[in-house]
């Protein structure tokens, strides 16, 4: 029943590397996606965040605005840091209750956490493996100005705004180098697979 953390910056090659250990069979527990699950109309850290930056955070549906928070907060490592000790517990009881469910449905089961923030928020967690995703920052910043459209100073200015490469790759039991081709890519995730399934059928 491994549980393995999956990490890497932004443009990193994290989701194309999720995507394939899922198609393996494993369960991928996507921490982008609770974070918007614990950010719903009504949800305390909904409430927690509008009192803390204002209401103007909020769409006239009650919903989350997130571009609005998003520049609210951006660049300022204090409000950052006010918005991660709201948003951040909440996250990881829900990523627990998830990997629990899924251990308890399949005791076998390979459990991918797709975590951005692991060395910002969970490097001290009991993980059995942790992947980091890695490409040059150089790579990352051509990919968000050629695929999601942003300016050099806007792709810059996203890089830096997360852990650093030699934070992340600290952390690592097993790099995955995403600068090349997509091919090479899924090729070391496939790599990736055998070894934790043959790890998983030793003790069985």
């Amino acid at each position: 029943m491994p549980l393995i953390a999956l990490t890497g910056g932004i443009a990193s090659g994290k989701s194309t590397i999720a995507d394939r250990l899922a198609a393996h069979g494993a369960v991928v527990v996507d921490a982008d996606a609770i974070v918007r699950e614990v950010q719903q109309p009504g949800s305390p850290v909904l409430t927690d965040i509008a009192e803390a930056f204002g209401e103007g955070m909020l769409h006239p549906d009650g919903s989350l605005d997130r571009a609005a928070l998003g520049a609210r907060v951006f660049g300022e490592p204090d409000l950052v840091a006010r918005l991660n000790a709201i948003v951040h517990p909440a996250v990881k009881v829900e990523s627990l209750r998830r990997f629990a469910a899924a251990f308890a449905a399949d005791p076998s089961a390979v459990v991918v956490y797709d975590v951005p923030l692991l060395a910002e928020a969970r490097a001290d967690d009991d993980w059995d493996l942790v992947v980091v995703a890695h490409a040059p920052a150089a790579v990352r910043e051509r990919r968000l100005i050629e695929l999601r459209g942003m300016t050099q100073e806007q792709a810059r200015a996203r890089i830096a705004a997360q852990a650093g490469d030699d934070e992340r790759l600290a952390l690592a039991d097993v790099v995955i180098d995403t600068a090349a081709s997509i091919g090479e890519t899924l090729a070391q995730a496939d790599a990736l697979w055998e070894r934790v399934s043959e790890t998983r059928r030793s003790l069985e």
